[in-house]
């Protein structure tokens, strides 16, 4: 089997069910999809449902298809946490053994400390667990009064710095992000991301932008793309890609401001690329509308990645695959605005293999890195975690 390229799409939050372990993180009951299906009378969503979509788990609004187009299942989570890093690394292979830190009281005085000596900013603001569309309502004034960024956390290991555009800019915000990952988020508090959160407007009418930037931590060992990237397989990171692996084993990096435009670039990559792997994280899912708790929100997003996966199918050629998953879950209808630790659908798509094929409960996310792996003929065994399923496809 000669490889083509594989488009690897992530949709950020999409989780399918609660997970055994769910209640240690208190995720009980946890399930996005059908969460969100729930609250809107049902989802209509023909294109993946043909996939296998409706095949993984009942979903209201969704008909398990007869004769799924793609092979479906769902994977487990085998690395400790429920965050995009740990995720995403374990789709790509990584399996990580040790939670990432959490603040659950807000950042210690140490690291407050060492915050305002690395990066020069004479006061913070905040400091606690919040709600990020809140807490710019809350402190967003008192912020352009004394300049000071708003420093927050949340459920998940982050270390989130909010400032206005107008007040320090974004370069200046990238920078004061990246001294905190490298000098003050080491060691035991070294949080598997430090995000850049700006935002605009004024009092009552604050608002967040599109310029978000993740500065995650460098994974500790080899993962999918750093191993294609030393084959000389191209690679391709589409929306926060780059940011979650450290800037590693991406050819090209692309950032984008939406799931639509992540969708437009995934599509043009694709089409001009003969072998290697695109590689895409869709992030409205999880940013505006499972952190949001906003499930009508969700289920207009779904609708529209449905409404444009035609477009995707368009460009898998016969050599090619299209693998849909996602990295955590993010129920809109539980309560909390934070991840949720849920298995992760799989859809994998080709018109050269098998169809309709269950490939079941996988254990571990990295299955599907592993599988991309054998596909591209990848390194000796044990190099990635997981165990791939290709043979069941082909």
């Amino acid at each position: 089997m000669k490889p083509g390229k594989v488009v690897f799409i992530v949709l950020d939050g999409v989780g399918v069910g609660a997970l055994p372990d769910a209640a240690a993180y208190g995720d009980r009951g946890a399930n996005t999809l059908a969460g969100t299906a729930r609250a809107v009378d049902g989802l209509h969503l023909p294109n993946l449902s043909r996939l296998g979509l409706g095949n993984i788990i009942p979903v209201q609004g969704l008909t398990p298809a007869r004769q799924a187009e793609a092979c479906y299942g769902k994977m487990a989570e085998r690395s400790a946490g429920k965050d995009s890093t740990t995720g995403h690394w374990e789709l790509a292979g990584l399996v990580t053994s040790h939670p990432f830190p959490l603040y659950p009281k807000g950042f210690p005085r140490d690291v407050l400390d060492a915050f305002l000596a690395a990066t020069g900013c004479e006061g913070v603001l905040g400091n606690v667990p919040a709600s990020g569309t809140e807490i710019i309502k809350e402190l967003g004034e008192e912020h352009i009064r004394t300049g000071f960024p708003i420093v927050y956390t949340s459920g998940d290991s982050v270390f989130q710095i909010a400032a206005h555009e107008g007040v320090i800019p974004l370069d200046r915000l990238y920078e004061i992000c990246l001294k905190t990952r490298n000098e003050v988020t080491v060691g035991k508090h070294a949080v598997g991301r430090v995000i850049a959160r700006p935002f605009i407007g004024s009092s009552g009418s604050f608002t967040r932008t599109a310029n978000r930037r993740d500065f995650a931590l460098e994974p500790p060992s080899s993962t999918l793309l750093d191993l294609l990237q030393e084959a000389g397989v191209e690679t391709v990171g589409i929306g926060k890609i780059d940011d979650l692996f450290s800037g590693r084993g991406l050819k090209q990096k692309i950032h984008t401001r939406s799931n639509a435009e992540g969708v437009q670039e995934t599509i043009a990559a694709a089409a001009g690329l003969q072998t290697g792997m695109v590689m895409t994280n869709l992030v409205d899912f999880d940013t505006l509308y499972g952190h949001r708790q906003d499930p009508r929100g969700l289920a207009k997003a779904l609708t529209e990645f449905d409404a444009a996966l035609p477009k995707i199918l368009n460009v898998i050629g016969d050599e090619d695959v299209l693998v849909l998953t996602a990295d955590h879950g993010n129920d809109p209808t539980d309560q909390s605005t934070d991840h949720s630790r849920e298995y992760v659908p799989l859809l994998w798509y080709t018109t050269w293999g098998k169809r309709n094929i269950d490939l079941g409960v996988r254990p571990s996310f990295a299955d599907a890195g592993k599988t991309v792996g054998e596909y591209f003929g990848l390194g000796a065994p044990g190099t990635l975690a997981g165990n791939s399923f290709l043979s069941q496809v082909v």
